[in-house]
């Protein structure tokens, strides 16, 4: 069968670098670089310096006026603005990223209005750099930048007056905009006999009181949003069909999303994270630590890559829904529960925390393959530090009912019939908490109560490797920001979590869809050919043990890992003497994270 050209295929088997592969009975060449037993990387005890108290602050992005046409078609632009605060706060490492917040796009607008409030507490005295990049969305083009504003604020205190009760306006730099955008906006001043008016942006900052401890963690308190992001043409190729069973969170009909769509989530939570959850890439491997830093060659090139992979499966286009929700309420995990549907489909998701309490995750299990590369560096676009990241799901509680007698205190940890933290006495429909399952779900229950679910979150991920020690430390912050959700964080070596999470493997087999991931074409390709729906057709109709065939992007990929693969590349040079085919088939097997 001869190797396609467009399509690969993902299998359970397939190796990333979120897991460390398996001694293989196959012999390695003598130069592939070998594992450290002991690699750096994973939880982090550095403990946050000391730090005098700062305050909380209010930013508000008001609007933009006088902005180009930054797209021809629609003599129009998408602008959004991308805000980086920068302030002298003691960090516990060099590597720490800086606070940052993406506006929502308003879509063919020369003057957006966004009003959206930034509030970030433990600012210092010293005060804070503001540096705000305006951008026209262009998916799947490069988004254009039409300028920056920079606000430089060299002194804080409760009593400082701001820029006035209505904000101010700010010229926008366009020395580092799109030299397209504003040859247009020359042109059409020229041809209308217009003044030619420089681009501003309104911005307005108060001082809303001193912060709370620690002092140390600049961080985001709200407001606490969510982001849908959809990807139609991933969608089709994993089978899945995000918003078929929900309803819309938008009252505007064209943002909902298409038959099938591929969904990415994040979710701002309100802060700050504890500061025990912080933990650093491994670095099991040479390769890896020249990744996230971009060392030589081949580090520059698959950081970039997975920076790529992240925009692609974070993509901000015309399909992006945006909402906003109260914090630490029931809204929030109604919110929650709705992103990841409840618990239909026996679906598994990947997560990463940030260190400022961005919640990323999709629906992606064992079955998701990225190229080679790893899901949860893919999730964090490569960020050198995270707060926790790992796998989740949803279970519904099948019966609840109350005893008659409650008793205070935390939830219980043992795997018997047992009493939640909200009074209530427990019964699972699969795995951990009973043997019968004498409440199983049907499909004419649709509860939206939170209290009738449970999270079972973990820490299994092999890039970051959290430290089972911080659990307690997740759960409790998960619980304070989703109210009535039962939340259970557990190690992933523990033999009754890996029971639950086979059985609910067990229930995507039977209720939910395979998931194929072909990313060997261009982002811009929307629609496809007669040819690829055959190949897709096909696909389908493999067998899971069958032998999968790796596109060109993974041979790349593996051959700037380990150079002396580049003799598998041509036709008998392979000690099979088979070439391509040979290759595909014999070196897919590892083990997927």
């Amino acid at each position: 069968m001869a190797l396609p050209s467009v399509a690969s295929e993902h299998y359970l088997e397939q190796p990333t670098y979120d897991d460390p592969p398996e001694d293989a009975s196959h012999d390695k060449s003598q130069n592939e670089p070998q594992e450290d037993d002991n690699p750096p990387g994973g939880f982090d005890p550095t403990p946050l310096p000391d730090a005098p108290p700062g305050y909380t602050i209010k930013i508000t992005f008001h609007k933009a006026i006088n902005l180009p046409v930054a797209d021809i078609q629609t003599v129009s632009a998408d602008p959004y603005i991308h805000a980086t605060l920068t302030a002298d706060v003691p960090k516990r490492h060099p590597e720490d990223p800086p606070l940052t917040r993406r506006t929502r796009t308003i879509h063919h607008s020369q003057e957006p209005v966004w009003e959206e409030d930034w509030i970030v507490a433990n600012v210092p005295a010293t005060g804070f750099e503001l540096k705000c990049r305006l951008y026209d969305e262009d998916w799947p083009d490069h988004d254009d930048r039409l300028g920056n504003v920079t606000i430089k604020v060299d002194h804080l205190d409760e009593d400082w007056p701001g820029f006035g009760l209505d904000g101010k306006f700010f010229e926008v730099r366009k020395r580092s905009g799109s030299k397209r955008a504003y040859f247009h906006k020359g042109i059409e001043a020229l041809m209308n006999g217009l003044k030619w008016t420089t681009p501003q942006i309104h911005i307005s900052v108060n001082v809303l009181g001193v912060s709370d401890p620690p002092h140390a963690q600049m961080c985001t308190l709200g407001p606490t949003y969510w982001v849908k992001h959809f990807s139609p043409m991933i969608g089709r190729l994993t089978g899945t069909t995000a918003g078929d069973d929900e309803e819309s969170d938008s009252d505007d009909n064209s943002k909902t999303p298409q038959k099938y769509d591929f969904q990415a989530n994040e979710m701002q939570l309100a802060g700050p994270v504890p500061p025990k959850l912080y933990h650093r890439y491994v670095e099991f491997r040479p390769i890896i630590g020249k990744m996230f830093a971009q060392k030589g060659f081949r580090g520059h090139i698959l950081n970039k890559v997975l920076h790529k992979q992240h925009r692609r499966i974070y993509n901000f286009d015309s399909s992006t829904q945006y909402g906003i929700f109260a914090q630490r309420s029931k809204e929030a995990s109604a919110q929650f529960l709705k992103m990841a549907h409840y618990a239909e489909g026996g679906r598994i998701f990947t997560y990463v925390l940030t260190l400022d309490g961005l919640l990323r995750f999709t629906e992606t299990g064992k079955e998701f393959g990225i190229d080679l590369l790893s899901k949860h560096t893919m999730h964090s676009d490569v960020a050198t530090y995270i707060a926790c990241s790992g796998e989740f799901f949803i279970r519904r509680i099948g019966k609840r009912h109350k005893p008659h007698h409650t008793h205070s205190g935390s939830p219980s940890h043992h795997h018997d019939d047992q009493e939640s933290g909200n009074g209530y006495t427990d019964t699972c429909e699969n795995g951990l908490d009973h043997e019968a399952h004498d409440h199983p779900s049907t499909s004419s229950e649709s509860s939206r109560d939170p209290e009738d679910y449970e999270l079972i979150i973990d820490n299994d991920s092999g890039t970051y490797r959290p430290d089972k020690c911080v659990l307690p430390d997740l759960q409790a912050f998960l619980e304070s920001q989703f109210p009535g959700l039962r939340i259970r964080a557990l190690d992933c070596g523990d033999e009754e979590h890996q029971k639950a999470k086979k059985e609910q493997l067990e229930i995507k087999k039977k209720e939910g869809t395979k998931i194929r991931m072909v990313l060997n074409r261009s982002p811009s390709s929307s629609s496809f050919s007669s040819d690829d729906e055959s190949r897709l057709g096909d696909l389908d109709a493999l067998d899971d043990d069958a032998p999968r065939y790796k596109s060109k992007k993974e041979r790349v990929f593996e051959t700037l890992e380990d150079p002396s693969t580049w003799r598998e590349w041509v036709p008998g040079m392979n000690s099979g003497g088979h070439g391509h085919a040979e290759h595909a088939s014999g070196s897919g097997q590892g083990r997927a994270e």
